[in-house]
């Protein structure tokens, strides 16, 4: 059984583990989870202005589970918001695209009561494709909820073929508070993992230097996994020989990677 390090919080499913410990289990391998990143939340009020005035918008875009759970706690905030949001709120968004980027993110938007579209896009790129080919210029600006250190791929592509976009930061990402000292007591139980997978270039700003440190002469043993093809690059960017990208951020395809890339 070779042991796998993922670099990201545990999802929390009512159904039992995170599906990332399952899909490795289910492949023979041994996977334990680490946070690297820690979120606040901010401008929530705005951001509740922002939903109860759907007529100003030409749709949403969400390219981060975060920001659905944004979106969440402003609509749990009061039972007056709930009712609103359940009566009519939800449906007039529904008449307007909802982006999403990723399965974890849309199946979030879908508790929401929302319909997501672009599921299957894996990255900001892509969507940006996806959100230009159906959209004019003349909309009413989507709306996007986004974090403090998101990736300006995706306004760039949209203001560069002049579809309007209006970007709100609704939560704050930094390094979790705990991170070195699981790190080192994970490397001082468990000793050198067969694999390390980091879940965004976030991640891999906060915890990479700390990992060299911890594997020592023993680098070389370690195949290094990616969830994706940005966090792949951040990862080369560091100097990291980068031993598999999932095809799509989904626990089966970056499982099937590090399986493939462990035999």
């Amino acid at each position: 059984m070779m042991h796998v390090l993922l670099l990201k919080e545990p999802r929390e499913e009512a159904s039992g583990p995170d599906p990332y410990i399952k899909e490795l289990a289910s492949h023979g391998h041994k996977a334990t989870l680490i946070p690297v990143l820690s979120f606040k939340f901010v401008s929530l009020n705005t951001l509740a202005d922002k939903l109860f005035q759907p007529e100003k918008h030409g749709g949403l875009i969400f390219t981060s589970p975060r920001a659905v759970e944004a979106v969440k706690m402003c609509l749990e905030e009061s039972k007056k918001r709930k009712e609103e949001w359940s009566k009519f709120l939800r449906d007039q968004w529904n008449t307007k695209p909802i982006y999403v980027v990723g399965k974890a993110t849309a199946a979030l938007v879908q508790n929401l009561g929302l319909t997501p579209l672009g599921e299957d896009t894996g990255t900001a790129e892509v969507l940006s494709r996806v959100i230009i080919e159906r959209e004019d210029t003349n909309i009413p600006p989507l709306f996007f909820p986004c974090g403090s250190i998101k990736r300006e791929v995706l306004p760039t592509a949209l203001r560069e073929k002049g579809v309007p976009l209006e970007t709100l930061t609704v939560y704050q990402t930094s390094e979790h508070p705990d991170v070195e000292k699981n790190l080192r007591n994970f490397f001082t139980e468990q000793g050198i993992p067969a694999c390390v997978a980091f879940f965004s270039p976030s991640g891999v700003k906060f915890c990479l230097e700390l990992i060299l440190r911890l594997s020592g002469d023993r680098l070389t043993q370690i195949k290094f996994a990616a969830v994706g093809p940005t966090t792949r690059d951040a990862m080369a960017a560091e100097g990291l020989c980068v031993s598999c990208t999932a095809e799509k951020p989904t626990a089966e395809h970056l499982a099937a990677g590090i399986s493939d890339a462990l035999l």
